[in-house]
């Protein structure tokens, strides 16, 4: 199976491009695409967006029906798809998870498609394996770690950067979204090597993971 794995930022390249393999293996092939911004869904599925600004919701019914176009064109037995992975933020679930479907409805043809929707925020898987987070930073707060609630809307970032940031979320936000992004990008690099995908309590990541075995005609 190859995968085309569609990502809101960097960060989520660099998680992905480690997780991934851990729980495919090497039997199957993929590729992590990174966005600036997950953006919005446009009104119009059907208009033509500014390719130029790479923001991931904005140039996905674009991407969809690129993609639904490419499969279609590759040789029986080749099989492909698509995995898009994105924060829910403040989202309603239900509502959003609809209109991506919506988009992907529209596709004429249709790739094959997952949405994995990380709740509230990529953070989230990370803090899925408290061992990982403890492994990678060994100062790590364990009241603040323990306290969390897996896949809960509770500004999921800050929770992580309070357990593993030295003055926490508040001094990490005093220096600027420039500082957030880099030191999201940091834990994106160091705690995903140490986690366990087959042992974690996000319930998104769980999701996330049972889909590529699905696809990839694996168990777990």
């Amino acid at each position: 199976m190859h995968f085309e794995i569609l990502v809101e930022d960097q960060s989520g390249k660099k998680a992905l491009d480690i997780l991934v393999p851990k729980i495919i293996g090497d039997d199957h092939t993929f590729n992590v695409h990174p966005y600036k911004g997950i953006g919005r869904i446009p009104k119009n599925l059907g208009g033509k967006a500014d390719v130029s600004k790479r923001i991931l919701l904005d140039q996905l019914p674009k991407l969809l029906r690129g993609y639904g176009n490419t499969f279609a064109k590759y040789p029986a037995g080749f099989p492909a798809a698509v995995i898009l992975v994105c924060d829910l933020d403040d989202k309603c679930l239900k509502a959003f998870r609809q209109e991506l479907l919506d988009i992907l409805n529209a596709c004429d043809p249709k790739p094959e498609t997952r949405f994995c929707i990380c709740i509230e925020e990529g953070e989230a898987w990370f803090l899925g394996d408290i061992p990982a987070v403890r492994s990678a930073y060994p100062k790590a707060k364990h009241a603040v770690l323990n306290a969390y609630v897996n896949d809960s809307i509770c500004g999921t970032w800050e929770r992580l950067a309070d357990a593993v940031y030295k003055g926490g979320s508040t001094a990490l936000s005093a220096k600027g979204w420039q500082s957030v992004g880099a030191e999201k990008s940091q834990w994106a690099e160091k705690i995903p090597l140490y986690m366990d995908v087959t042992n974690n309590a996000s319930p998104s990541f769980a999701y996330f993971r049972q889909k590529l075995l699905e696809l990839s005609g694996s168990t777990g």
